[in-house]
């Protein structure tokens, strides 16, 4: 057991409490010693309150100090019991808490009155807590990159991932991952990205465009007729992109949605198309380029990352900030949403607490075990010996306040 930085603060309070203690009892017995002889009157009840005092104060000074050690370093019978039974403690102290704190009922009982949710979401109000999740979680992300080794990540791409992509038939997931995109219209992002994209690119290469459709002329047509009909082709191919960019229910675009609904009925539901696909798979997932591709593209990855996680002004920590904002202000407002995430949470502590609570708790036994029992003795006192210091001021109070009230009785009879 090493000894903290508080251990000085909690001897300096120890050692006052046994003065106060100790002092009491010294003057009990001074106040004995100058009233004795004197069994009337009222100097009467104060000699037989010192001498009650004196009694209790002994009493558990002895009860106090056997706890720890022999008092007086003599070997009275059941004194030192810390030092003596400190192993069948530490199993007393392992039962108790098993007992009643590592148990399902206690754990989702405390969880549900810690509110977890509604004091994540107040805590993530504030944009300095949010930085600092940001903070931590990138760091966090940092050093599991920097741990992941390329050669890793290639054996277990071609060594688990591809073969049992290679064995699992997925047309049918895929179909119906597929259609669900296209009735959620979730694919609509990515054909408006799309259409930018070709739109942007036409518009700033009319010649490289020229230059295509030249190239595909007939060689017995006039040049000047070449270049009419390739700059009609071309504005009208800048403006045809242009509309289905701008109609999300252009002619083009549900044309492509009724595609794309066939592909993933076809895929969830067509053998032949299942077959192809499947050996489309296999074909590709077998080409020896693909571990080095997937590991080319993970690089890339990672490097891009690493970048945006080092940069705090990146799009990555604000679309990250946005989304902890986003997060907090739910689990404030949606009662829904916080149940969710606090009976989650409270599975999964009742998981732990059921399946592992018994090794927890025996953690407690196993380091009480180790420990050396004299040090361990002084250590318990240490945290506990001040508060234990008030049973011997209470004993000598108490002592001679019967005292008082046995000298009276004494009178009266």
């Amino acid at each position: 057991m090493e000894p903290s930085p508080a251990d000085q603060a909690r001897r300096a309070g120890l050692r006052r409490m046994r003065i106060v203690a100790t002092s009491l009892l010294g003057l009990a017995f001074v106040v004995f010693v100058v009233t004795n002889g004197h069994a009337s009157g009222w100097l009467g009840y104060v000699h037989t309150a010192s001498e009650a005092a004196m009694v209790g104060a002994l009493a558990d000074w002895f009860a106090v100090t056997a706890l720890f050690k022999h008092p007086l370093g003599l070997p009275i019978p059941h004194t030192a019991l810390v030092k003596k039974r400190k192993d069948e403690l530490g199993r007393s102290l392992e039962e108790f808490v098993g007992d009643n704190f590592l148990t399902e009922e206690i754990a989702r009982e405390r969880l549900a009155a810690a509110q977890v949710g509604l004091r994540l979401g107040r805590w993530l109000e504030g944009p300095a807590h949010r930085q600092r999740a940001l903070t931590e979680g990138a760091r966090i992300a940092t050093a599991a990159l920097g741990r992941m080794r390329d050669d890793d990540v290639r054996d277990f791409v071609v060594g688990v991932l591809m073969p049992r992509l290679t064995q699992e038939p997925v047309s049918p997931i895929a179909g119906t991952f597929l259609k669900g995109i296209i009735e959620d219209r979730a694919h609509h992002g990515l054909v408006d990205l799309g259409l930018t994209e070709i739109h942007d690119w036409l518009a700033a290469n009319p010649t490289v465009f020229a230059t295509l459709m030249n190239e595909r002329a007939p060689w017995w047509t006039p040049p000047w007729v070449d270049e009419r009909v390739i700059n009609w082709t071309y504005q009208q191919a800048l403006a045809w992109v242009r509309d289905m960019r701008a109609d999300p229910e252009h002619r083009a675009r549900s044309a492509l949605d009724t595609l794309l609904i066939k592909l993933a009925d076809d895929l969830h539901d067509d053998p032949d198309v299942q077959a192809r696909a499947e050996a489309l798979k296999e074909r590709v997932l077998s080409h020896p380029q693909v571990g080095e591709t997937v590991l080319s593209l993970w690089a890339s990855v990672r490097t891009s990352l690493l970048a945006a996680l080092a940069d705090q002004q990146s799009s990555l920590w604000a679309r990250g900030d946005a989304w902890l904002q986003e997060i907090g202000s739910m689990l404030r407002t949606d009662t829904e949403t916080r149940e969710r995430l606090e009976g989650h949470l409270g599975d999964v502590v009742a998981f732990f607490v059921t399946t592992y609570g018994d090794e927890l708790a025996t953690v407690i036994s196993h380091t009480v075990d180790r420990w050396d029992a004299d040090e361990a003795s002084q250590r318990i006192e240490l945290f506990v010996g001040r508060d234990l210091q008030f049973i011997r001021i209470n004993g000598t109070i108490v002592g001679a306040l019967a005292g008082v009230v046995i000298h009276a009785i004494s009178q009266l009879l």
